[in-house]
């Protein structure tokens, strides 16, 4: 008879995936290994292994969780407009500091074939800040429009660079900031 899964499985599974991006995050994931990972949260490498067949499902794992929280997100504030959306994505960056840093350094550390489920919905978040942009440009060319949404991705990407948690602003203070910026340079660009 086959044995069920512990009623902590899927628990343990976001612990272990929260650790391992974090261990990833701080050596690179090209220099990390499933024994490093297992030593830095404490546990049997045989633990991991039970849950991920190897680093790259692992990492596969770690980005489809943070791209489905994303798009689950943006997709809630689809409704508030292009602020609104800003907001979303930073809050669901503030506790994802690590997998955002991963999605930018090694992505393209995947196969092929587990890039193109992930870069898809990397293409569905762009193509929704793209449709809120445009709502409150839509005079915008094509490419000032890819350029506009572009700039607000690189105002959105890079905070977990700088934001320290307890210093400074908040995120969502940081988010009010970041929509104010963007709505102000948009209506610069649509005023030439």
């Amino acid at each position: 008879m086959a044995r069920g899964l512990a009623r902590d499985h899927d628990e343990k599974k976001t612990t272990l995936r929260k650790g391992a991006a974090r261990y990833f995050a701080a050596n690179g994931f090209d220099r990390a290994s499933m024994s490093g990972a297992a030593r830095q949260l404490g546990v049997s490498k045989a633990l991991i292994y039970h849950y991920w067949p190897s680093k790259e499902d692992l990492l596969f794992d770690i980005f489809d969780d943070h791209f489905t929280e994303l798009l689950e997100a943006a997709q809630a504030a689809r409704s508030k407009g292009l602020p609104g959306l800003i907001a979303a994505i930073l809050a669901a960056y503030e506790d994802a500091d690590p997998e955002h840093k991963l999605q930018l350094d090694a992505l393209k550390l995947l196969p092929e074939e587990k890039q193109v489920p992930l870069l898809a919905a990397q293409r569905r978040l762009v193509a929704m800040m793209s449709e809120a942009v445009a709502e409150v440009a839509p005079e915008l060319t094509p490419d000032k429009l890819r350029a506009a949404v572009m700039t607000i991705f690189g105002i959105l990407n890079w905070v977990y660079m700088w934001h320290r948690p307890g210093k400074g602003m908040t995120r969502s203070e940081y988010a009010s900031m970041a929509a104010d910026f963007v709505m102000g340079g948009l209506n610069r660009i649509r005023s030439e």
